[in-house]
């Protein structure tokens, strides 16, 4: 089949799904609505075409939309594909139902769904109307799927698979090498991996570590990513008398994210609003115990003293509470990690879980007439 997968930008997310289409017997076309809007540097393999379209220069207001409509009903006329596969919704999987392609398979990010259709009446319409001119709806958790439903999606067109990892890179192994370097040999490492923006909460993280770690001596919290919040959180912690026990260390290479998660003792994310959180996953795929927001997709992987704890949704007091428990357990976490590597295994093998979006292509595809 030709299939024309449709994204915002480049992310690690799209380079998980192009390079396991390129490994396909599928002919995978690549267009992108930002070009400018680039989160991945690793390369795609030759056999990805990239579209090249008027549309892809600059994030576009609404407005714009009917102009956009006319430029992608271009380069689907020229492409002709079998299938379209896009998302987000609002932004990227609108301009399909927009031109009423068929059939459409329409990706939810979760974020899409679970937090931008409800932002006001127009994300409400347009997300109606991009599902119901949707053939088949992909997410990564159930919370995905009960939302289309609210918005009239049926369960019975919908394919749910968590996005996973690989667990071959993301393994429990210790890392001395990490830890020697930055002087942790002796410390309780705490990481946080989520980007440094409101909905992913780390604003709250930081204080929690800041309200408990004169308790916790030989804590250290570490954030990986980057955001608008770098300033303020600084703040927080130099006020705190802490900026030598909080770490930023950017954003980092893919290729040395698993070290992090090998080097950590406890992996914390307090995001308001998540699909299945592939941090989380790679978290629990190197056998890292967890603490997490409660949060319906969270409760997917996550069952408090299991793999790890939850604490209500935004309650920074709750977190610092229970970091405080994971670290005087800390000699009695073995069978956390041990439960946390076993859910990946389970649940979060990316290349097991990749083969449900080639069986939901066999499912639409449109059988050709003898003329074709």
């Amino acid at each position: 089949m030709k299939i024309l997968y449709c994204s915002q930008g480049y992310s690690p997310h799209d380079f998980r799904f192009l390079s396991a289409l390129a490994e396909s017997k599928h002919e995978v076309h690549w267009l992108r609505l930002e070009c400018n809007l680039v989160l991945e540097n690793r390369p795609l393999a030759q056999s990805i075409h990239l579209v090249e379209w008027k549309g892809d220069e600059r994030r576009h207001p609404w407005r714009e939309y009917k102009w956009l409509k006319e430029e992608f009903q271009k380069a689907v006329n020229s492409l002709q594909p079998d299938i379209i596969h896009s998302g987000p919704i609002q932004k990227v999987a609108f301009l399909a139902a927009l031109i009423n392609f068929h059939p459409l398979i329409s990706m939810s990010w979760g974020t899409d769904l679970l937090m931008d259709a409800d932002r006001n009446f127009i994300w409400q319409a347009i997300t109606r109307f991009t599902l119901k001119r949707s053939d088949w709806l992909i997410g990564d958790c159930l919370a995905v799927q009960r939302k289309a439903e609210e918005f009239g999606f049926p369960p019975t067109r919908t394919t749910i698979f968590p996005w996973g990892i690989d667990l071959r890179l993301f393994q429990p192994k210790s890392n001395p090498n990490l830890r020697r370097r930055f002087g942790w040999q002796d410390k309780f490492v705490i990481l946080c991996t989520r980007n440094w923006e409101p909905r992913y909460g780390v604003d709250l993280v930081v204080r929690a570590f800041c309200r408990i770690a004169y308790q916790m001596k030989d804590a250290v919290l570490v954030l990986v990513g980057g955001g608008s919040q770098e300033e303020m959180l600084r703040k927080m912690a130099a006020e705190s008398n802490l900026d030598g026990r909080v770490y930023f260390a950017g954003r980092i290479d893919y290729a040395e994210l698993p070290q992090y998660y090998k080097s950590a003792d406890l992996y914390i994310s307090a995001s308001h609003s998540d699909g299945s959180s592939v941090s989380l996953l790679e978290a629990l795929g190197c056998g890292c115990p967890v603490l997490v927001s409660d949060i319906a997709a969270n409760r997917e992987w996550v069952e408090s003293g299991i793999q790890g704890w939850l604490f209500k949704d935004g309650d920074w007091q709750e977190m610092a509470e229970k970091m405080f428990f994971a670290f005087n357990e800390r000699d009695k976490l073995i069978p956390i990690r041990q439960n946390a590597r076993k859910t990946a295994i389970q649940k979060a093998d990316w290349r097991k879980n990749f083969q449900s979006l080639l069986l939901t292509y066999q499912m639409v595809r449109k059988p050709k007439t003898e003329s074709e």
